[in-house]
């Protein structure tokens, strides 16, 4: 499912979607009750459009996949992982402008 413009993942193909991926994915856990993670969604939506050369942009619900969460010790929303080559290399907690989550990112990718 798509969303924003931002493709869902759940713990079914989470490795698949992420963790095979080929370029880096930068993974929004998110809840549906999450005020900040609705503010998130036209920043990433734009993200996915703008840099779909340089990473993938995706969101897991944590309500819906208990496993992925955690297995990445996920406790407040919305939590960003980027990861690359199947490992999270850059964890980053909370809603943030655009610009700033570039720029936060940039090393990583």
């Amino acid at each position: 499912m798509v969303i924003n413009g931002v493709a869902e993942v759940t713990d079914a193909d989470f490795a698949a979607e992420v963790l095979a991926s080929k370029l880096p994915v930068l993974v929004e856990f998110t809840a549906d009750w999450c005020p900040p993670c609705r503010q998130m969604g036209p920043v990433l939506g734009a993200l996915a459009e703008e840099e779909a050369d340089r990473f993938r942009v995706v969101q897991l619900d944590v309500d819906h996949n208990p496993e992925t969460t955690n297995a990445y010790k996920v406790l407040s929303m919305p939590t960003f992982l980027l990861f690359r080559d199947g490992e999270p290399v850059r964890s980053l907690v909370g809603a943030r402008p655009k610009r700033r989550l570039l720029q936060e990112l940039s090393d990583a990718l």
